[in-house]
């Protein structure tokens, strides 16, 4: 999407680097499904690397034991291997109704990729660098932020 927001930035200032015209309007379908088909080629590929490695992908909520050798258990079953390597990940959130009302109306990062259609005025909540980029992105594809 970063890419998609530089092109738009170029295609703007065309002009000012000695190209005449530059006729074109965004398609947000476009580009959210040649998207979403690159994150899932990319999935695909890791999963496969991770397959032919012969690595093993837990999921569920795990804890350490106390057995000697390394040990977790998930689910009921326990996994000693000599390293265990915890990939947490990040879930974005959104505050409860009840500390901002109206937060139902808002949406995450994530909710972002869901988006069928560029809106057309945007509102960022958010002082980290990925609030930053998606206004940027917004911004240079239209959405007036």
């Amino acid at each position: 999407m970063w890419n998609t927001a530089v092109h738009s930035e170029f295609m703007h200032d065309h002009a000012d680097y000695g190209f005449p015209s530059c006729e074109g309007k965004f398609n947000w379908r476009v580009i959210k499904e040649k998207r979403d088909a690159y994150v899932s080629r990319l999935n695909a590929i890791y999963q496969n690397n991770l397959t032919k490695s012969h690595i093993e992908i837990i999921r569920g909520h795990a804890a350490f034991t106390s057995d000697p050798k390394p040990t977790i258990e998930v689910s009921g079953k326990k996994y000693t291997a000599p390293h265990i390597l915890i990939a947490t990940g990040g879930m974005p959130s959104t505050p409860h109704e009840s500390q901002i009302p109206g937060a139902r109306l808002g949406i995450t990062s994530d909710g972002f990729f869901q988006l069928e259609e560029l809106p057309s005025r945007s509102v960022i909540v958010g002082a980290g660098y990925i609030a930053v980029e998606m206004a940027g992105i917004l911004s240079a594809l239209g959405s007036k932020t």
